[in-house]
């Protein structure tokens, strides 16, 4: 059996079975098995072929380039509420610095001549535009797949379902712009994405989504993201059935989203305080994209393009910043 095809009803057959026993209550939650084998960590992006890799990238129409991630900076918008860290870079090294210091040894005539400069950094893995690993979230101590956390994950990470096993991402990209759909540049505070907003979304692009899609929802968000507080207080967000609508009903192979958190607060299912992340992440095997810049694209009325991004390899990670890029496509 050729193994787009393999594939396909690998990806049917998990369809199928969340959509007949897909839990609601947090009693009965419980992570997904992989469909394709007890040693996955990669969930849905096992979607992607050489095939269909080959596919989008012969429809590129050329032209303009779309870099769909965010700047770096301190005093960005950063998850706080648990106490992680915010960004930070600090120079290592200046010109100045290194004619007073000669950390190399190499002689004030040189550190004059030659201009040294360099920088480190700290960060959150789930700041700026980044993309969460199947590790991210999981139910009673299980991630994706039924890895678990005594066994699989120690003082340097994951040793399964890390960001470094996230491969190369080349995809058809769709843009599902939600707040145009409604007639508004910025979906209210707090707003939940239903259903029936993609849907309507979709039908006024006049374009669907396919198996194997990276699906990115525009709620125009991003356009507080230079003032970090006005982004982070209440954003709108997805729900479930929205969520469900986009893996079971269309099949996408990864979602994202244009704000922190992708789903809305707070949460629609007692019990658990993130339920998206966790049937996205831990039950469907399908990765998340957070802080996607999606303002060009919606400008310009791009809904449809090839999808191309690379996250860093952070071995044992649950995220990654990721550089994803959109090429407009021509017709098939």
């Amino acid at each position: 059996m050729k193994t787009q095809s393999k594939n396909r009803i690998q990806a049917i057959a998990l369809t199928l079975a969340l959509s007949l026993g897909a839990p609601t209550a947090s009693a009965e939650e419980s992570v997904g098995r992989s469909p394709w084998g007890p040693q996955d960590e990669i969930g849905r992006l096992n979607l992607m072929t050489a095939a269909s890799q080959a596919a989008v990238l012969s429809r590129l129409a050329g032209g303009k380039a779309y870099d769909l991630s965010v700047d770096y900076h301190i005093g960005m918008p950063s998850w706080q509420a648990a106490g992680d860290p915010h960004y930070r870079i600090w120079m290592t090294h200046t010109p100045h610095g290194n004619v007073v210091a000669d950390p190399l040894g190499l002689g004030e005539a040189m550190n004059e001549h030659v201009s040294y400069t360099g920088a480190a950094i700290s960060m959150y893995t789930h700041m700026g535009t980044h993309i969460d690993a199947l590790s991210h979230f999981g139910l009673d101590g299980r991630i994706w797949n039924g890895f678990e956390a005594k066994k699989h994950l120690g003082d340097r990470g994951w040793t399964a379902a890390g960001a470094e096993k996230i491969p190369p991402i080349i995809a058809r990209g769709i843009l599902v712009d939600v707040a145009a759909a409604k007639g508004v540049d910025m979906l209210p505070d707090g707003y939940r994405v239903t259903r029936e907003d993609l849907v309507a979304a979709l039908q006024r692009q006049r374009v669907d989504i396919e198996e194997g899609d990276v699906v990115l929802i525009r709620t125009g968000r991003m356009q507080r993201y230079a003032d970090a507080d006005a982004y982070m207080a209440n954003p709108p967000g997805m729900g479930m059935a929205a969520a469900r609508f986009l893996v079971e009903e269309r099949g996408a192979m990864v979602v994202g989203a244009d704000n922190l958190s992708f789903e809305a607060f707070p949460s629609e299912v007692e019990g658990n305080y993130v339920p998206l992340h966790t049937y996205l992440l831990a039950q469907t095997g399908t990765p998340i994209i957070e802080l996607a810049n999606l303002e060009e694209l919606a400008r310009d009325g791009v809904y449809e393009f090839a999808f191309i991004g690379g996250s860093l390899k952070l071995r044992g990670s649950d995220a990654a910043p990721l550089r994803p890029i959109a090429i407009p496509l021509g017709e098939n």
